[in-house]
């Protein structure tokens, strides 16, 4: 169960190897975590992630999870749950796509579809029900301001975050009452390995800062966090504008 910071003993993350993830599960560890599941493909990558968070001190686990396979999202994540009661999940799997290239190719289009929106969707429901039955928990869903409102650069990514966010919202809906909450996670474009050589843009963040705000967020059971604060307002005003001036906007 979770302490009175509202630190999870017990974490799941889908999306093993998301950079994101694994600085918020470095952080949770520090404070009090002690079993962490990294849920992913099998990889050299998700070892490794698993082994560097073993020398926080954490008892840290992998499974085989394909965002891709939603028929196999039951059996794969009943087994973690059947090992333990799980205090947190935190969704982060996610691919942004190309662009360019996912326009003239339906099917990479629902590619970033399929993983960002559909899987989401499928392993969402699966984890609620089962915190559900243990009664508590909380499940963290890393969404994006890029679902706020479409953009020309990256319609098709933006797209599949609204979708989620909405999944989201109405999902932390269908859970009052029940013991489980849903907390939903609006960055603004991540410095990670994934956007290396990309322009910085004004309120960029980084992965450690929406790990300190997640943590902060489940401390003041919030139903939304944004990160940083300020794109709140940002997204308010843009929301907003009327169609014609925000294609002229440089976003």
């Amino acid at each position: 169960m979770k302490d009175a910071f509202g630190t999870p003993r017990s974490l799941l993350v889908l999306g093993g190897t998301s950079e994101i993830a694994l600085a918020t599960a470095r952080r949770l560890i520090i404070r009090r975590t002690r079993t962490v599941w990294l849920a992913g493909r099998p990889s050299a990558a998700l070892d490794t992630a698993a082994e560097r968070l073993r020398t926080l001190g954490a008892d840290v686990r992998t499974v085989a999870f394909d965002a891709l396979d939603p028929g196999s999202h039951e059996e794969a994540l009943g087994k973690v749950f059947a090992e333990g009661h799980i205090d947190m999940v935190l969704l982060a799997f996610g691919v942004p796509g190309d662009q360019a290239h996912d326009e003239a190719d339906p099917l990479a289009a629902v590619r970033v579809a399929q993983t960002n929106y559909t899987g989401a969707v499928s392993a969402g429901l699966v984890c609620a029900g089962a915190m559900q039955m243990q009664g508590h928990g909380s499940l963290v869903v890393l969404s994006s301001v890029a679902g706020e409102r479409a953009r020309r650069a990256s319609f098709i990514y933006g797209s599949s975050k609204a979708g989620l966010d909405v999944f989201a919202q109405g999902l932390g809906d269908a859970m009052q009452g029940t013991g489980v909450r849903v907390m939903i996670v609006r960055p603004g474009r991540v410095r990670t390995r994934m956007t290396a050589g990309q322009p910085r843009t004004p309120l960029s963040t980084t992965p450690e800062a929406v790990a300190a705000a997640i943590e902060l967020g489940l401390r003041r059971r919030s139903e939304m966090v944004w990160v940083p604060g300020a794109l709140r307002v940002v997204m308010t005003a843009m929301r907003h504008l009327p169609r014609p001036l925000f294609r002229r906007l440089p976003v």
